[in-house]
């Protein structure tokens, strides 16, 4: 009887176990490795765009960030299926220099052209902004164009279009934490910029998704090292900006990525987790990799965990909504490989978080990671 008892409280245990995985799993089509082996053995900051003939992701990839041989890779969808990786970019400046390259970021605009930007440089404080454009969705690409001085194009997230202006989310970390916006009419031909948005010395913020309301107010949510995901809003389409300030979501000094859907709801992937003693400089765990969803952009609500061990890190997500209304996401696995995980946000399951609080989690113990 003792057995018995001892049996049936291990298979509650392991039903249970499952059971809260699946919980926070509902939604998801299909979850995947763009690649099982490729050319270089880390990779890291991917970015993903619909064309006409699918999906395409692209990411940097050498030996280690920062390294000299740090090019960026691209990969298309083609009848279900990831094609090889194919470099697209390096960072040869000329006959002796060569630098790595950085945090590239696909867009598919209205004029056909498939915009590739990214980074080249030394270091993040001293890259440059650079650019390529395919006119056959990412099968052969132009000669890279240098973008003019102080414009770096979009740091790591995707673009938006509001009223004929392509709004760029970018920063700077050269003094300080500095977001701003970048602007162009005619697709990375000619720039403007805003002013920062915010003060370094105040509050800290790179890397902003930027996300639309339906009463034409913007909202940019930006990685941190406040231990919160940081906001600031616009209400005359993106020209000036609010203060910014922490939003109701925890950031661990690691970026995230967000979407406006179809239906006004906006969707957020990103590590949720507390800071502990164990953060230094704001900096803790890149695991787990959640995604929310929110009305407001204020009120926000538990959908998914993509990944939840305690090995090594997921991060660096990428997302957008494709145009039959999936949610298409891809990002960081262990610095390994990139992951692309399909999600039917119509089948999302949501609860409430409140103070910051992930609706029944467990404090997952992590070794703090890379950039």
């Amino acid at each position: 009887m003792k057995y018995k008892l001892f049996f049936i409280f291990l298979l509650t245990l392991c039903i249970n176990q499952v059971t809260g995985q699946n919980k926070w799993k509902q939604g998801i089509l299909v979850d995947e490795f763009i690649y099982d082996t490729a050319p270089f053995p880390q990779c890291h900051a991917s970015t993903i765009a619909e064309t006409p003939e699918g999906l395409i992701a692209a990411w940097f990839g050498g030996t280690k960030e920062g390294n000299k041989d740090v090019c960026i890779w691209t990969s298309r969808l083609v009848k279900n299926k990831w094609t090889a990786p194919e470099k697209v970019a390096e960072g040869i400046i000329n006959d002796t220099t060569r630098y790595a390259c950085y945090n590239p970021v696909l867009y598919y605009a209205d004029n056909k052209e498939l915009l590739l930007f990214y980074k080249i440089g030394p270091n993040v404080a001293g890259w440059t902004g650079w650019m390529m454009r395919s006119n056959d969705n990412g099968k052969t690409w132009s000669k890279r164009e240098a973008l003019p001085d102080g414009i770096l194009g979009p740091i790591k997230n995707k673009p938006v279009m509001i009223n004929g202006v392509l709004l760029c989310p970018s920063s700077t970390e050269k003094t300080g934490w500095k977001a701003h916006i970048e602007y162009t009419t005619d697709y990375g031909r000619t720039w403007t910029k805003s002013a920062d948005i915010n003060d370094s010395k105040i509050i800290e913020a790179i890397q902003p998704s930027i996300l639309k309301y339906k009463d034409g107010s913007l909202q940019i949510l930006c990685r941190s090292r406040n231990t919160t995901l940081n906001e600031s809003w616009s209400n005359d389409g993106g020209k000036t900006w609010s203060e910014m300030k922490a939003s109701a979501l925890p950031n661990n000094n690691s970026g995230t990525d967000a979407v406006t859907l179809k239906d006004g709801r906006q969707l957020l992937v990103y590590n949720h987790l507390l800071p502990d003693s164990s953060w230094v400089k704001g900096k803790g765990p890149r695991t787990p990799l959640n995604v929310a969803i929110s009305k407001d952009g204020k009120k926000w609500y538990a959908a998914l965990i993509l990944e939840d061990s305690p090995i090594s890190q997921y991060s660096y997500p990428s997302v957008i909504q494709s145009k039959d209304g999936m949610v298409h996401i891809v990002y960081t696995w262990r610095r390994e490989k990139i992951k692309y995980v399909k999600v039917d946000p119509s089948k999302l399951k949501l609860k409430e978080i409140k103070d910051k609080q992930w609706p029944g989690a467990v404090k997952v113990a992590a070794k703090t990671t890379d950039d």
